[in-house]
């Protein structure tokens, strides 16, 4: 294949001698030269087997600009050579097409091969020929998808020239569409993406992976919050921290702006954010997300191209989703940092009825949420085990006393054994508190932490055997949060000490609860366990 590329000074090997003058006709020479510009310039492909044809057609558009871009020109002089060119090239603009060549219809398939086979429908097609009885215009535009028709003999410089931007101008609104319609899909995308991220970490994480994405050549880029001022202190000083970086910006996640970046990115990001203006620059671009809850943020991005408006637009609406999502994980975050406290108070509430010092409950629900972790890690109740029932087993089994709250003090703060009387007293809590939670949870209608709560509370004391309280529940038909919650009561409850026991050893606790298998305890949840305990 021959496909000679040249700039928009190189005119080839033919003279001005050798063109045909009839092109010349009209040409208007006090054209302005257009500024140069660091876009990629236009492609358009000249397919003719005629050398003098290409000649006349670069001499002609050699100081073409359109929208600050020049005009590259590709040269191939048969259709087999063209639809090389069309593979090699995805980004043409423009063919200038002749019919006749290696056969009478070379230039008619080109165009059906272009339009059917590769599917382009945005490249524009312009037939010359010098033969219109050989290709009727009317029945090739309505035939062949051609975007003009020219005959050579009535094409002078001034139309050659015309035709041209008339081509890239539809070009570049139907390719600014499609890239439109591609950004959307991808910011749609993007945006159930996001919006399924349950952390703020997970979210920011996404934030960048989709920016890189949306706008792929720039060269770095970094999201920064507001660190000091927030709309419970709105008057302290504004500074902004790096909450994530890439590409130039790699690393520079926690840092305050004005010890990681120029003085002059500093203040381009500070000012974007006291006019609540996005600042588009050549090369770089500040935009402001606009969140109600959340703090301040910004999006900065360096070293990349030109941004088009649509690009722009795009980046906009994107940067309008991740705002809406900032505030929507941030309340996400508050509710979980709501419902803990809600639940630290009520287990604490519990332990002080019972007088027990230190943090149990607390230590209750982190032993319970690691245990599940490595049961899922070691293939047990894979599907139960989900990341949601994990999250929920920590809080719920913060509540598993609960029920002590209906317990008179004396029995909970006797400090020798009880009596039978007493004890069935005390036994009473476990079905006590799993009646609160339950009643409690049927205000919701999803599963929540409560309602996991109320088995925790009702199953914890149950036995793998039958020989628990207060339903005497055997197996599998033990609740799992209750058999895992189970462990970590017992576990914690021997290694502390209590008013009527002090603390016991942790190897003596480990080893009770590896005698209790399969009695008290859930194997599986003991073998979890003890893998857990060999290790911590």
């Amino acid at each position: 294949m021959m496909c000679d590329v040249h700039d928009d000074t190189d005119t080839g090997a033919d003279t001005e001698d050798d063109v045909d003058q009839e092109w010349f006709a009209e040409e208007d020479e006090s054209s302005p030269t257009p500024a140069k510009s660091s876009a990629p310039p236009w492609r358009i492909l000249i397919v003719d087997d005629d050398q003098q044809v290409h000649a006349v057609t670069r001499l002609v558009l050699a100081d073409m600009s359109y929208h600050g871009r020049s005009v590259e020109f590709l040269s191939v002089y048969s259709g087999l050579e063209a639809r090389a060119a069309l593979v090699e090239y995805t980004d043409i603009a423009v063919v200038f097409l002749d019919v006749v060549m290696e056969t009478d219809d070379a230039g008619l398939r080109l165009a059906h091969y272009i339009r059917q086979d590769l599917g382009n429908l945005a490249i524009r097609i312009i037939l010359r020929t010098g033969q219109p009885g050989q290709a009727p215009e009317r029945q090739v535009i309505e035939q062949y998808e051609i975007n003009d028709y020219k005959a050579k003999g009535e094409l002078t410089a001034d139309k050659l020239y015309t035709a041209a931007a008339t081509a890239l101008r539809s070009y570049r609104h139907i390719t600014a569409l499609e890239s439109s319609r591609r950004g959307l899909e991808k910011i749609i995308d993007a945006s159930a993406s996001l919006f399924e991220a349950r952390s703020m970490g997970q979210f920011i994480e996404g934030v960048v992976l989709q920016l890189r994405s949306l706008i792929p050549g720039a060269r770095g880029l970094l999201l920064c919050t507001s660190s000091t001022r927030s709309r419970r202190n709105p008057t302290a000083p504004l500074s902004f921290q790096v909450v994530a970086g890439a590409g130039a910006f790699e690393g520079y996640q926690g840092r305050a702006i004005e010890e990681a970046l120029s003085v002059d990115i500093c203040q381009e990001i500070l000012d974007a954010h006291r006019t609540q203006y996005n600042l588009f620059l050549e090369d770089r671009c500040v935009i402001i997300c606009r969140s109600r809850e959340y703090a301040a943020s910004a999006v900065y991005l360096a070293g990349h191209p030109p941004l088009e408006p649509i690009d722009r637009q795009l980046l906009e609406i994107f940067c309008n989703k991740v705002a809406i999502g900032l505030d929507n994980v941030y309340l996400h975050e508050q509710l979980l940092a709501t419902q803990r406290a809600t639940v630290h108070a009520l287990g604490k509430l519990a332990e002080y009825k019972d007088e027990v010092t230190g943090d149990h409950v607390q230590r209750v629900g982190r032993i319970a949420r690691r245990i599940a972790e490595r049961m899922r890690v070691l293939g047990f109740y894979s599907e139960t085990l989900t990341d949601d029932y994990i999250e929920r087993i920590e809080l719920a089994a913060m509540l598993h006393d609960v029920g002590k709250v209906a317990i008179p003090d004396a029995i909970l703060q006797k400090p020798g054994p009880l009596d039978p009387d007493q004890r069935a007293n005390m036994q009473r809590h476990a079905a006590v508190g799993g009646s609160i939670l339950t009643e409690a949870a049927g205000l919701v209608d999803r599963p929540t932490y409560l309602s996991m709560g109320a088995e925790i509370a009702q199953g914890h004391h149950e036995r793998f055997d039958g020989q628990g309280y207060p339903a005497g529940l055997s197996g599998q038909d033990i609740p799992l949060a209750g058999r895992i919650t189970a462990v970590a009561d017992i576990y914690d409850a021997l290694i502390h000490e209590r008013q009527y026991k002090p603390a016991w050893p942790k190897e003596k606790a480990i080893n009770l609860i590896r005698e209790e298998e399969g009695r008290h305890f859930d194997p599986k949840v003991v073998e979890a366990f003890l893998s857990l305990v060999g290790e911590d």
